[in-house]
């Protein structure tokens, strides 16, 4: 009981912590307007956003805060994040979007290959130094698991906890490596970000196209700018949630239905023929809130709600990733790392290998570094980071963000599948 209370976190009250995440977010806001020459040289070293998902990782790193516990990151992520994809799709530019060309998707493709080989590779790295640390049956059964979620999210996670049967403890591990490695690489690419055009002139590449989406959504901006009325502001934040209400009820009528079909099984045959469903996420009840909210925001996209970016839709849709930034950050434990050094050098190594493969096309093809950036946060962090990496480089790009997290989740299971054979092989190899 005493050890409980000794590890308990000074702030366990959610309404407080969100209180002290908004006064963070404030303030981080007004240091990044601020006139100020010392500010100004600091945001220009540290973008603002990787300061709105770093000082609140502190708050659980230090213990005062117990984000694991906290129901925030579970609002932010289930109410808040549809209600910004809406809001963000809205006034999106979708044939713009389509203009960008394939290069999106090779870049996503790329950072799935360097995902799966990854692994393999980064056992047998790691056994060089160590052999303890990647032997044994259970070790590849559980970082299959981080396969499923770094390819696709959740619900793959869990398909790879089934399919090859991780042992509960270890899987505990794996979870808190998944989590570590992805939010440092997710730190990354912020900083990134605010470096675009250095990394776009390294590699030679042609960002024209991107510049042109933004540019074209900006212009539409300022050709449909009033001022945010009380009735106005009340409207688009009633499509936000209102459209949110109805992704959470199709995707809670649709879910069971196709979990059902799933479990499925043939008398005759004794197969299971819509397995398939499992295997694609389509009974993830998140994969299908996350899809009928963006599909119902590109769709009005196409009618006169459009017009409502002039009341500022999409900023109110930013202040949502924004919160949604900072619940994430506050799940970091930046200490954690040393619990268990051995299983996060592997982490490590793998996401390594995952860079490596992704800035080698990138060169190859001439990429700019925003598909370099989404396209590996599309397979890392999934729907619900990845439009977040997108609106750092500018919050009309976030549904490039969605889109290519979608297609993480359909690619995810078979993926990680692959990649968890590849892993039972190299430990075969290492003995």
């Amino acid at each position: 009981m005493e050890e409980a209370i000794e590890q308990e976190a000074l702030l366990t009250n959610d309404a407080v912590i969100f209180g002290i995440l908004m006064i963070i977010l404030a303030l981080v806001f007004y240091t990044a307007s601020s006139e100020s020459s010392f500010w100004k040289k600091f945001y220009s070293v540290i973008p603002s956003l990787l300061l709105c998902y770093f000082i609140p990782s502190l708050l659980n790193t230090f213990n005062i805060v117990d984000g694991e516990s906290s129901q925030l990151y579970f609002v932010a992520s289930r109410y808040l994040l549809p209600a910004a994809l809406v809001l963000l799709t809205i006034s999106v530019d979708f044939k713009g979007i389509l203009r960008l060309g394939p290069k999106a998707i090779i870049m996503f493709l790329a950072g799935t290959v360097g995902i799966v080989l990854g692994g393999p590779i980064a056992m047998y790295v790691v056994s060089l130094f160590d052999p303890a640390i990647v032997a044994g049956d259970e070790v590849w059964r559980g970082l299959s698991t981080i396969a499923g979620s770094w390819i696709g999210g959740g619900a793959n996670q869990a398909a790879m906890l089934e399919v090859f049967g991780a042992d509960p403890d270890i899987f505990s591990t794996m979870v808190t490596v998944d989590v570590i490695v992805a939010n440092i690489w997710m730190a990354v690419l912020l900083f990134g970000a605010g470096r675009s055009k250095k990394v776009d002139k390294l590699f030679n590449a042609d960002a024209s196209a991107i510049e042109d989406v933004k540019k074209r959504i900006e212009s539409y901006r300022l050709s449909v700018a009033q001022m945010p009325t009380l009735t106005l502001t009340m409207i688009v934040l009633g499509i936000g949630f209102g459209v949110t209400g109805v992704s959470h009820l199709l995707a809670d009528l649709i879910t069971p239905v196709l979990s059902d079909m799933a479990t499925v099984v043939d008398e005759e045959t004794g197969v299971r023929p819509y397995k398939w469903l499992n295997e694609f996420s389509l009974t993830s009840n998140f994969f299908w809130l996350v899809v009928i909210a963006t599909t119902v925001g590109l769709a009005l996209s196409f009618t006169r709600a459009r017009r409502l970016e002039g009341v500022g839709a999409s900023r109110l849709g930013s202040v949502f990733i924004y919160i949604l930034v900072a619940t994430i950050g506050m799940q970091m434990d930046i200490t954690s790392i040393a619990d268990n050094p051995g299983m996060f050098a592997v982490g490590l190594v793998w996401m390594l290998v995952h860079v490596t493969v992704l800035l080698s096309v990138g060169k190859l093809i001439k990429a700019p570094f925003f598909f370099t950036a989404v396209g590996s946060q599309a397979n890392v962090g999934g729907a619900a980071s990845a439009p977040i990496v997108a609106s750092a480089f500018h919050d009309s790009l976030a549904p490039v963000g969605v889109l290519l997290a979608v297609l993480g989740y359909a690619l995810g299971t078979y993926a990680a599948y692959i990649c968890g054979l590849l892993m039972q092989w190299m430990a075969g190899v290492i003995g």
